[in-house]
């Protein structure tokens, strides 16, 4: 493909891109087709010969967008949201162009100063204190992963690395059982071990870990040998929004010396107003954070940011330097790769730059508020309905809730949510509370309004009915 050409089918690409956000409301939520309608569609085996453009791009018109789920459709109300404002998917066309490898220092300057300065940006915006620096990973997963790394190491005398968990005591990792899947990989991953992630029971509206309960466990431990390295606490879990108490789960983690980790991914964007804060009160004393701007801030997938008390710590724990990688003649240079698990590093920061420039923090603000104003008001619609019930109350701008009438309730809530899902005008999920079935629904969606809400109403009502 020479310059031309690729100007050519780069405007192409970008105007079928503006054409499809532009349509979205006309599309299925949900994707309708059956398994394999696709794979049905695609050759088996790869071509020997090049094929020029026109026919690859009819290809891609015909098969591929009526097997997506459109994840940027204003009634997309299913799991949490994958933003990608418009500003931030321009930002990205930009890096896909330049493809620069972002690594070190050296391999893009700009790349890891913009980093730096978006960081110190995002640590104002969501009320942290000075002296907390950070990055940005690919995801949550790998945000807490690192983190768990990192408490495993202290905890180990910065051995684990060197000598292996089997030469070591059990370590032990606490969590309650509304964080995410994510935090049981990290266990995996870093040889703890699923035995040895201790849940602690949660209590009260948010469903927060309990502090006594969490400092019993540790006790327990202590007294039997065991090595207890950190505490894993969530604001805005997945499944209905649970908040730990962090001031309190902070003081225990210090009284006991424990690294605290804080998964607020989806939750953190909405800190960016100060009204909602409370539900991370004493996050300055966490030693990790992380949140997802790809999730309801508005940059497209991936930007995960990791806050970090002691970036020291994290360049010990994961920092390998052959002499291919280091920068010499400059002293004092950041060099992301080390703070992280990856080598590779895309340039992620420049989204984050053109979304707050092009936005502000006041527009974010407006957008999530208006959010959570519409999922609670969602939710008093509902419960005033007499054969609905809540059974979460909204955090944020999510809640759960469950259709009433005879038969099997599971059985009915899931046939519900999948004939919804089916007709295709929203998307929703379902979760488990205790033990039963019910329906989430999370408003967060960059470019929905109020009337999509109204449509939901409309459509969980009239299915739920339909049903019956």
């Amino acid at each position: 493909m020479d310059s031309e050409e690729f100007r050519h089918w780069s405007r192409q690409a970008a105007d079928w891109g503006a054409d499809y956000r532009a349509t979205l409301r006309e599309r299925p939520v949900r994707a309708q087709t059956r398994p394999g309608d696709i794979a049905r569609q695609i050759g088996d085996a790869p071509p020997e010969a090049g094929e020029n453009m026109e026919a690859i791009f009819a290809d891609f018109e015909r098969i591929i967008p009526d097997g997506l789920t459109h994840w940027q459709h204003p009634r997309f109300f299913a799991y949490f949201p994958a933003n990608a404002a418009p500003v931030s998917v321009i930002a990205d066309y930009l890096v896909t162009a330049i493809a620069a490898q972002c690594m070190l220092w050296q391999t893009s300057p700009a790349a890891t100063e913009l980093e730096t300065r978006v960081i110190d940006w995002l640590r104002q915006a969501l009320g942290l204190p000075e002296g907390f620096s950070g990055l940005i990973q690919d995801s949550a997963s790998t945000a807490t992963l690192t983190a768990t790394l990192v408490m495993r190491e202290k905890a180990l005398g910065w051995k684990g690395n060197s000598e292996g968990l089997a030469a070591h005591r059990t370590v032990r990792v606490y969590a309650s059982n509304q964080v995410h899947t994510s935090i049981d990989r990290a266990i995996w991953i870093a040889g703890i071990g699923e035995a040895n992630l201790l849940r602690i029971p949660t209590r009260g509206a948010l469903n927060g870990m309990n502090p006594a309960a969490l400092d019993a466990a540790i006790r327990a431990d202590l007294a039997a040998g065991h090595i207890p390295a950190g505490v894993i606490a969530c604001t805005g879990g997945t499944s209905i929004g649970a908040c730990d108490p962090i001031r309190e789960v902070a003081a225990i983690a210090k009284a006991h010396g424990l690294y605290l980790h804080v998964d607020a991914a989806w939750a953190g964007s909405a800190m960016i107003c100060p009204e909602f804060r409370v539900l991370w009160d004493g996050i300055e004393a966490a030693d990790s954070i992380v949140f997802n701007p790809h999730k309801w801030l508005g940059a497209n997938f991936d930007c995960s940011v990791q806050f970090i008390r002691s970036p020291e710590d994290q360049v010990r724990t994961l920092a390998i330097q052959p002499e291919f990688l280091k920068t010499h003649g400059h002293d004092g240079l950041i060099n992301y790769s080390e703070w992280s698990v990856p080598l590779g590093r895309r340039f992620r920061a420049l989204k984050l730059w053109f979304l707050m420039r092009h936005h502000g923090l006041e527009g974010l603000r407006g957008m999530i508020r208006n959010h959570v104003k519409w999922s609670q008001e969602l939710a008093r619609r509902l419960a005033a309905e007499p054969d609905f019930t809540i059974v979460s109350e909204p955090v944020l701008s999510l809640f759960s809730f469950r259709h009433e009438g005879p038969g099997e309730p599971d059985q009915r809530n899931i046939a519900l949510v999948n004939a919804i899902n089916d007709d295709g005008r929203i998307y929703l999920t379902q979760t488990r509370v205790d033990d039963r079935i019910a329906i989430r629904f999370q408003a967060g969606q960059f470019e929905m309004t109020q009337d999509d809400t109204d449509t939901a109403f409309e459509v969980i009502t009239e299915i739920a009915r339909g049903l019956a």
